[in-house]
C-alpha cells in the first residue's frame, strides 16, 4: 500500500462530510473531476473503494467510515503545524461566510475592511441570514464559517465565544400604555414584533417569558431588524431591539419593576467544521474576536422620528462589498423596501 498524501486526504475528508461532491469541490478550490480524481487516487493507495457510488449519491463505505477519523486527525496535526510556524502569509481565494442580519447591520463592514487590509487577494463573500439556515449551511459545507448567536449542538462544528449583544424593550412613544406599563403588560395588549423562530434571540426571548411568567397576545414576525425597528416605530407593537438603537431611533425603552425583568445579553460565537484544516479558519476568527461589536450603530440607519418605517434587505444573499470595505447600496436607507423581506404574522 502505497503512503496518502494530505490532499487526497484533504479531498476525501471534504467530499465525505459535505452535502455533495459539487461543495465539497469549493471548499478545496477545484473542480469536481479533479477532486474525483484524488479521492480514487486515494482508493488505489489503499487498495479498497472509499464511496459507494451505485446509488444516486455516493456515501461513505465501511472503509470510508474507518478511514474518516484517521483523516481528520491528520488534517488537524496540520493545522497545528501551521500554527506553531505561524508564517503570517496573506491569503488567497473564496472565503463564503454566514452572519445574522445583526451582524450585517453593526460589525460586519469593519471586519470585510480589516480582512481585505490584511488579505487583498481573499475575496470575500458574506451571506446573511438567520442562525438555523447559516448553521445548517456550514454544516454542509456551502460555508466557511459562521457568526451567529449560542454555541452550536452539532459535533460536527466548533465554537468560540467572539461577543455578546444586549437588548432592551422599546415602543413608539405614543403606544398605548407606552408611559406607564411594563413589558409584560404590554405583551398583553399589543403585538409582539419579533424575528422568526430560527433567529438566535429566540432563546433569548423564551427564556425571558419563561422567567416572567408572560405570555404573548399575537405575533408579527420578520427576517429583519430594520424592518422589526420600523414596525416599532409604526406603532404597530412591542418588541426589543440593541440597547444603543432605542434613543437614537425616537423609541422609548420599556423599563421592568425588578432587575430580573431585563433581558440577558446574548452572546455569539465563531463557528466552523471540525477537521477544516485551512490557515483561514483562525485567520477569520482572530479578526472576529477583534472587529464583533454590536454598540455600532448602523451606518444607513436614517434615525429621527420622521424615518420612513419600512424595511431592508432580504435574508440569505450575499453581500456585495466595494473596495473600501463598505456596503455597494450606502445610498439607501436602513428601512428601504425589499420584496424578498418576510414578514407576516
Amino acid at each position: 500500500m502505497s503512503t496518502p498524501s494530505v490532499k487526497q486526504l484533504e479531498a476525501f475528508w471534504w467530499a465525505a462530510t459535505c452535502s455533495n461532491f459539487a461543495t465539497a469541490a469549493q471548499r478545496v478550490h477545484l473542480s469536481v473531476s479533479s477532486l474525483s480524481k484524488r479521492i480514487t487516487e486515494l482508493e488505489s493507495a489503499l487498495g479498497q473503494p472509499l464511496f459507494d457510488r451505485s446509488g444516486h449519491r455516493a456515501v461513505l463505505t465501511d472503509a470510508g467510515q474507518r478511514l474518516l477519523p484517521a483523516a481528520l486527525e491528520v488534517l488537524n496535526a496540520m493545522a497545528a503545524l501551521g500554527q506553531a510556524l505561524d508564517t503570517r502569509e496573506a491569503l488567497a481565494g473564496h472565503c463564503r461566510f454566514g452572519v445574522g442580519d445583526l451582524s450585517a447591520l453593526t460589525w460586519l463592514p469593519a471586519f470585510v475592511a480589516a480582512a481585505r487590509q490584511a488579505h487583498p487577494q481573499l475575496v470575500l463573500e458574506p451571506h446573511v441570514d438567520v442562525g438555523g439556515v447559516l448553521e445548517q449551511r456550514l454544516d454542509d459545507g456551502e460555508l466557511d464559517f459562521a457568526v451567529i448567536a449560542g454555541r452550536s449542538s452539532r459535533s460536527s462544528l466548533l465554537s468560540r465565544p467572539v461577543g455578546a449583544a444586549r437588548f432592551a424593550w422599546a415602543v413608539a412613544p405614543g403606544l398605548a400604555g407606552a408611559g406607564r406599563l411594563g413589558a409584560t403588560a404590554l405583551l398583553q395588549r399589543h403585538a409582539l414584533v419579533t424575528l422568526p423562530p430560527q433567529a438566535g434571540t429566540t432563546r433569548l426571548l423564551d427564556d425571558w417569558l419563561l422567567a416572567q411568567g408572560a405570555s404573548v397576545r399575537e405575533r408579527i414576525l420578520c427576517n429583519s431588524w430594520g424592518a422589526v425597528a420600523g414596525m416599532l416605530r409604526a406603532g404597530l407593537g412591542v418588541g426589543f431591539l440593541p440597547t444603543g438603537w432605542i434613543a437614537a431611533l425616537g423609541l422609548r425603552a420599556v423599563g421592568g419593576a425588578h432587575p430580573k425583568a431585563a433581558l440577558a445579553p446574548l452572546h455569539y460565537a465563531f463557528q466552523w467544521r471540525r477537521g477544516d484544516a485551512r490557515a483561514l479558519i483562525p485567520a477569520m476568527q482572530q479578526l472576529a474576536q477583534a472587529q464583533v461589536d454590536f454598540t455600532v450603530m448602523p451606518g444607513l440607519v436614517g434615525a429621527g422620528p420622521n424615518a420612513s418605517p419600512h424595511h431592508t434587505r432580504s435574508k440569505g444573499h450575499p453581500a456585495e462589498i466595494g473596495q473600501d470595505g463598505t456596503w455597494k447600496q450606502t445610498s439607501r436607507n436602513l428601512y428601504d423596501t425589499d420584496e424578498d423581506a418576510a414578514c407576516h404574522r
